[in-house]
């Protein structure tokens, strides 16, 4: 994941170590899952990965993004309801919780596919589909927070 975050954007250096980043992340869950090896630090590392992953790419891709106001706007949206849902598990269970539902893994495959798409090939309808699927996924992980 440091080659991510150091490599020049948007270079085949840069998209080896995005594919390899985002292979391996989704290798490890099956993997432990398969072995049935699935561990709360599994889970929380993994989650955290998954923050870095995001943090990295977004840095790096940043600049390239010439998304729509309206597109951003729905992006802050969903960033807003996942920290929303952190300060309620705070509040509800007094630790954060990184809940691995099927919507959240969904919003994860799709971002992995639809940021190339938009980067390399100007394609933004994928990212309008996963901003949904995220946006819905936000959603149901507070709910689950609160009710779990």
């Amino acid at each position: 994941m440091l080659h991510l975050a150091v490599t020049t954007q948007a270079t085949s250096s840069f998209w080896i170590a995005y594919v390899f980043c985002g292979i391996t992340d989704i290798a490890d869950g099956y993997v432990a899952r398969k072995l049935k090896a699935e561990t709360k630090a599994g889970a929380l590392l993994d989650s955290i990965a998954d923050i870095v992953f995001v943090i990295c790419g977004t840095y790096k891709l940043f600049p390239l993004l010439k998304l729509p106001s309206w597109l951003w706007g729905l992006v802050l949206m969903i960033a807003g309801i996942k920290i929303a849902n952190q300060i309620s598990a705070m509040l509800v269970h007094k630790r954060l919780l990184f809940p691995h539902t099927t919507a959240n893994k969904l919003t994860g495959l799709m971002l992995f596919i639809s940021i190339p798409l938009f980067v390399c090939f100007g394609m933004f309808q994928p990212l309008i589909l996963t901003s949904v699927v995220a946006a819905y996924a936000a959603i149901q992980e507070g709910h689950y927070i609160r009710t779990k």
